[in-house]
């Protein structure tokens, strides 16, 4: 159960009648990417209709809603959550109204330089109602000078930098961009004649659509009644996809940067147990995002993998804590553990990361009062040593445990009889073995360097960052 915030997740669909229906159910398949909040713009009937609120996608939208936003043309965001404030301000999708006409944006990922363009835009007059670094980009396209709607969205995504898939939505057309490192996914899907954007192949199955290919680092497709066109605006760069979506954040059923994540999983599991053999009894994955590679470690060790920790998936975003303290209670009302299955037995724990360390020490103890004979801890990634910049909300560095403790420190923390990591290459390995991921927070090695004065962007964007 990892302790990083979740992603976001964009979904939009141009010429259905059904549109923002369809943008709902996308949502919905892209709901574990974000639970703080939901949003749909619809277009195509008359002005911009919008909805937007805190909760999961179900609770934001109903029939009669989805019956107002109507429209032929729709965009929708999951939004994670942060540490900082819940800012209604803040939920996407984002729509203004200026020179161009109407237009809206949803965006998964972070702008490094945000800060510095922030600053520019306010010194020229311009007005921000957000702390969100997703409105500098309406801003630049704003004051762009070029006469075509194009030609501006083009000038403004040429002057930011960082990890960005975003979608754009105007009255005429629905376009998506993806930064030329290509850190966060964005999908192309064909549904009845016409084309869906979306950040993982699992809201194309959902709703029926075809997959059609990725979106391409660096690259802008345009969406309107004559087809599909593409831009590539940017300089090419080496590219650098977010290992963690195949380690924790996509979906296993999704296919995203051109490989399914279940079959990463699975060999990072099997590559996990080759690295970290242990004599046990039973392995037991930590659900959900512990399982795949559970089965992997399993088939691998030949060792049993049994469901001996129970998640409740009807937990809410909050719950209510009682007034006397009970042993591990925020833990406990997400997990519990089988005791039938754990007593007297040697138990091989697989999660995919250990980021504080607190969750990891919790459940190793819930499997200990359950009777367990010894706990073994089997991470599906490396040590977390740094933080994400480039749109997954990561604790400080000094607040990552491997950032300043040793394996062996840390397995004392937790509490576990051993502790074993996922080797660095063995990762890069699971994934397909070659250099387009980004493992920074693993490896320290950053592909874009965060210019000093906002190395905390951070000060500035410090309560969201999307």
């Amino acid at each position: 159960m990892s302790e990083f915030k979740d992603e976001c997740g964009v979904f939009g669909v141009f010429n259905q009648p059904d549109a923002a229906r369809l943008t709902y159910l996308g949502l919905y398949a892209l709901q574990h990417r974000g639970q703080e909040a939901a949003g749909i713009v619809s277009a195509g009937e008359g002005r911009f209709k919008s909805r937007k609120k805190q909760g999961y996608v179900a609770d934001v939208f109903d029939e009669d809603s989805l019956e107002k936003l109507g429209g032929r043309h729709a965009i929708g965001h999951t939004r994670y959550s942060t540490s900082g404030e819940n800012n209604a301000a803040n939920m996407q999708p984002i729509y203004i109204e200026c020179k161009y006409g109407e237009i809206a944006v949803c965006h998964n990922g972070n702008l490094v330089n945000a800060h510095l363009l922030r600053s520019e835009l306010v010194q020229r007059g311009s007005i921000f109602r957000t702390t969100s670094d997703t409105e500098v980009i309406l801003h630049l396209f704003a004051k762009s000078l070029q006469s075509q709607i194009e030609d501006a969205l083009l000038d403004a995504v040429r002057s930011i930098d960082g990890a960005f898939s975003l979608l754009f939505l105007t009255q005429e057309a629905l376009v998506g961009v993806r930064d030329p490192r290509g850190f966060r996914p964005l999908i192309i899907g064909k549904l009845k004649g016409s084309f869906v954007l979306c950040s993982e192949t699992c809201a194309l199955d959902l709703i029926d659509a075809e997959y059609v290919r990725e979106v391409e680092p660096g690259e802008m497709v345009v969406i309107d009644e004559n087809g599909l066109r593409s831009h590539f605006p940017f300089p090419k760069e080496q590219h650098r996809h977010c290992v963690f979506e195949h380690v924790y954040f996509a979906r296993p059923d999704s296919v995203v940067f051109s490989r399914g994540v279940n079959t990463s999983r699975l060999e990072m599991g099997r590559r996990l147990a080759r690295e970290t053999p242990v004599e046990a009894d039973v392995v037991i994955p930590v659900p959900d995002s512990g399982v795949v590679a559970a089965v992997g470690f399993s088939q691998e060790s030949g060792l049993t993998m049994e469901f001996g920790l129970i998640r409740n998936h009807y937990v809410g975003r909050t719950f209510i804590e009682p007034r006397q303290s009970i042993r591990h209670f925020g833990v406990k009302v997400k997990l519990n553990p089988v005791r039938s299955i754990i007593e007297g037995r040697r138990v091989v724990l697989v999660d995919d990361s250990i980021v504080r360390g607190t969750t990891s020490k919790k459940i190793v103890g819930m499997v200990r009062n359950a009777g367990a004979k010894e706990v073994h801890f089997r991470v599906s990634s490396p040590p977390t040593t740094g933080p994400c910049h480039y749109g997954v909300d990561t604790p400080k560095r000094e607040e990552l445990i491997a950032s300043s403790q040793s394996v062996d420190a840390i397995t004392q923390f937790i509490g576990a009889d051993s502790l074993g990591y996922l080797s660095h290459d063995a990762l890069v390995a699971s994934v397909n073995g070659n250099d387009d991921f980004c493992t920074a927070c693993f490896s320290g090695d950053y592909p874009i360097r965060i210019p000093e004065s906002g190395r905390d962007q951070m000060k500035l964007f410090e309560k969201v960052r999307e």
